[in-house]
């Protein structure tokens, strides 16, 4: 396949609050679009939600949140002149030829040779969706299961017909906002620890602030049952995002779990160690799973190597393309994966409910899970929900903690294959 011609725009979103993880915090949200039309006169429409703290916090905190957004922005308009010189047959193919060489040059434009491939890939989203919709429009597919490249359908072979919907609670959730998510029917909490309470870098302070935290949730929640979980209790997904320095002061939150009564609640601990701190982890009495330092599938076989026991998918924040391959991976190898959001718009969230309802139950659940934040954090949900193109579908909405996947979903496939006129109109 040939592409011809390329736009991009961008659609900034405001945050109801300050949005606080990894010591730091977002106040908005970049939506990209793109299209990507081929020279057979198709054109495939792309969207993504840029994260530059998520995916590279050092640019993020050594320079305004808008001058880093309008970096990764760069980047994926940089991606979009590569595009148009490349011969593909599918587009996991287009990634492979795109991502080495906009690596170079983003390395070269933001003067970090250290940049972190996930804040490329971040920048890839929109591009790499928008080469899926082309593909699927150039091939008569019409629906995620045949869009799947035949050697990672095992990987993807189950149909679940419920999700749990997983909501964040992030540094400033009040006690009374996790009770209202408990009382609107959730049951698995995605806990953000390694604050930095007094924003001076102490790690002391950051694990005596996690422990409060840990204590605080236990207490408001121990004592109510789910009929959703192996345990019959609600479970916690501890994200560190690379805030801890060593397994000693690990094993210390986990001693502390412990000593509270929730070791057995802890589900997961995502990304506990900065992503250079290469060391093996099978020892940890706790399920750790790769996120961010999983950036690529080989990136993923070395964490599974040093112990992690599941990766984090993200579809809509390191691109569909190297998602579906560190899927074949982990599928392959063994471990569990499940999606993770990025606090992306609501078309994404079905983009990425696409892979969640088809990976295996997650160890510990009775029924599939999927990372939802977004109802949480924008300010302008309601709104944003208006522009995707199944508006009014049932398996948008969250009903006591849960998306209900009927045959309508599957049957259009979230909606991944029709295109947003609200965004188009962005062009």
């Amino acid at each position: 396949m040939k592409i011809s011609k390329t736009s991009c725009a961008v659609q900034r979103e405001p945050l109801k609050a300050p949005f606080g993880f990894k010591g730091s915090s977002l106040s908005e949200l970049w939506q990209t679009v793109v299209t990507l039309e081929s020279d057979q006169g198709l054109t495939g429409v792309g969207l993504g939600t840029q994260s530059t703290l998520w995916s590279d916090a050092t640019i993020f905190t050594a320079m305004s949140e808008s001058d880093s957004n309008s970096m990764m922005l760069a980047i994926t308009e940089d991606a979009l002149k590569i595009a148009v010189t490349k011969n593909w047959k599918n587009p996991i193919d287009l990634l492979e030829q795109l991502l080495p060489e906009v690596y170079d040059n983003a390395k070269r434009s933001t003067n970090r040779n250290d940049l972190r491939l996930t804040f490329v890939l971040n920048a890839l989203v929109a591009v790499d969706n928008a080469a899926w919709q082309l593909y699927s429009y150039q091939k008569t597919i019409t629906d995620f299961d045949a869009m799947l490249p035949n050697d990672i359908k095992p990987a993807l072979s189950h149909r679940h017909e419920h999700l749990a919907c997983i909501p964040l609670i992030s540094y400033n959730v009040s006690t009374e906002q996790i009770k209202t998510e408990i009382a609107a029917g959730h049951f698995l909490l995605k806990i953000k620890i390694g604050s930095d309470p007094d924003q001076d870098g102490d790690l002391d302070k950051m694990l005596a602030w996690d422990k409060d935290r840990l204590t605080q949730i236990h207490d408001l929640v121990k004592d109510i049952p789910t009929p959703y979980t192996d345990s019959g209790h609600i479970p916690y997904y501890l994200d560190a995002n690379g805030r801890y320095d060593s397994k000693d002061r690990l094993l210390q939150l986990i001693s502390h779990g412990e000593k509270i009564g929730a070791s057995d609640r802890i589900l997961i601990i995502e990304e506990p160690f900065p992503e250079e701190l290469k060391v093996d982890v099978s020892d940890i009495p706790a399920r750790l799973a790769a996120d961010e330092s999983a950036h690529s599938d080989q990136d993923a076989l070395e964490r599974i190597e040093l112990g992690y026991g599941a990766i984090a998918l993200k579809p809509i924040a390191k691109t569909m393309s190297m998602s579906l391959k560190i899927a074949k991976l982990a599928h392959d190898k063994g471990v569990p994966c499940f999606c993770a959001d990025l606090t992306v718009n609501p078309i994404l969230v079905d983009w990425n409910k696409n892979v969640a309802a088809r990976l295996a139950t997650f160890p510990g659940m009775k029924v599939g899970i999927l990372e939802s934040n977004g109802h949480q954090n924008y300010k302008n949900w309601e709104q944003m929900k208006s522009t995707h193109p199944c508006y009014g579908s049932a398996w948008m909405e969250i009903q006591k903690g849960l998306f209900h996947l009927t045959k309508d979903f599957y049957d259009q496939s979230g909606g991944i294959f029709q295109t947003s006129e609200a965004y188009l109109k962005k062009l």
